[in-house]
């Protein structure tokens, strides 16, 4: 069985020697440098995980994997270009360093290169592969949209965010344990529980996401704290406070919400204490450790031996203490 560390290696080697020399280099210059710009590689390496629960030579999915990171980096830079953020990962984003038309472009060809590289698995599991990630793909879109919707909305319930974040985020993470178990020669009934596995990791981990940036550290985080407070992304957090705040409370949150001009520092700490006070932090908390608890049941219901999921295992703990 391989570890974690040794299928990042993997990962990292196959894309370092992806070739994009073909010209224009206007289109792939931007490809080679948002990849470049690292990341943790967490998808094609839960592919390869969730293959090598079945098999050991996983030569033939590595390209297949590297497919799921080149999705997922096309989707980020079309997110970046949508939000206009002008940082990914401590570097300039791709549409800052050209511009948006570049950006576009670039993005599309690169999900184009995700299909070829996806559609390199073996012949006998092509239309399997293809349709956990047709599937995948449309709902990542559909996640974007809701996303960009509830910025205009004042009314999101909290059953319309964690659909939202299902759809954005957790179901590439299954949909990547899916096709890793498909690959690695799995049963149907393994499979859908690698993807619920998958789903329910990738909820756990977005909501820690908004938690973290209001409560985490910023050394350990990695990232300025209080960013959502500041743009009023309606997070698990905000949306639960507007719906248990009432009186004083709920006119002194609408005022920050609703407030033009005001000090960034004043904001995040009076939201914070907010969130405290109306016990929002201790509710997030549990909705994450809900969302890893129900991980780890479905985990522990796939067929194969304890001591071959023992990496997955480990990879969760990781991920709750973002040691990974």
């Amino acid at each position: 069985m391989y570890s974690f560390k040794e299928l990042q290696d993997v990962v990292q080697k196959e894309i370092d020697g992806l070739e994009f020399s073909t010209p224009p280099e206007g289109l792939f210059e931007p490809m080679k440098y948002i990849l470049g710009i690292g990341g943790k590689r967490l998808r094609p390496i839960l592919v390869l995980l969730s293959a090598n629960l079945f098999k050991e030579d996983l030569k033939k999915i590595y390209l297949p994997a590297i497919g799921i990171e080149v999705f997922h980096n096309f989707t980020l830079l079309h997110d970046d270009v949508m939000d206009n953020a002008p940082i990914r990962r401590s570097k300039a984003t791709v549409h800052e360093k050209w511009n948006s038309n570049v950006a576009i472009l670039s993005g599309d060809a690169m999900s184009i290169k995700a299909y070829q590289y996806i559609v390199s698995c073996e012949d006998r599991h092509l239309r399997d592969v293809l349709t956990v990630f047709n599937q995948t793909a449309l709902e990542v879109c559909e996640g974007q949209q809701f996303d960009m919707e509830f910025e205009d909305r004042g009314d999101v319930q909290i059953d319309e965010y964690l659909e939202m974040i299902r759809l954005k985020t957790a179901v590439l993470l299954g949909g990547s344990l899916k096709m890793g178990a498909v690959m690695g020669d799995a049963d149907a009934k393994d499979a859908e529980l690698l993807y619920h596995f998958g789903v329910n990791l990738g909820m756990a981990f977005q909501l820690q996401d908004d938690y973290l940036d209001v409560f985490g550290d910023e050394e350990v985080f990695g990232k300025k704290i209080g960013g959502d407070i500041l743009c009023n992304k309606k997070t698990f957090l905000l949306i639960k406070a507007f719906e248990l705040a009432k009186g004083d409370d709920k006119k002194e949150l609408e005022e920050w919400i609703s407030a033009k001009d005001f000090n960034a520092e004043e904001k995040i700490t009076a939201v914070r204490s907010m969130y405290e006070k109306l016990k929002v932090k201790d509710q997030s908390q549990a909705k994450i450790d809900e969302y890893f608890s129900l991980c780890l049941e479905y985990l522990d219901k796939v067929n194969v031996p304890a001591e071959k999921k023992k990496e997955l295992y480990t990879l969760v703990k990781k991920l709750v203490n973002r040691s990974v």
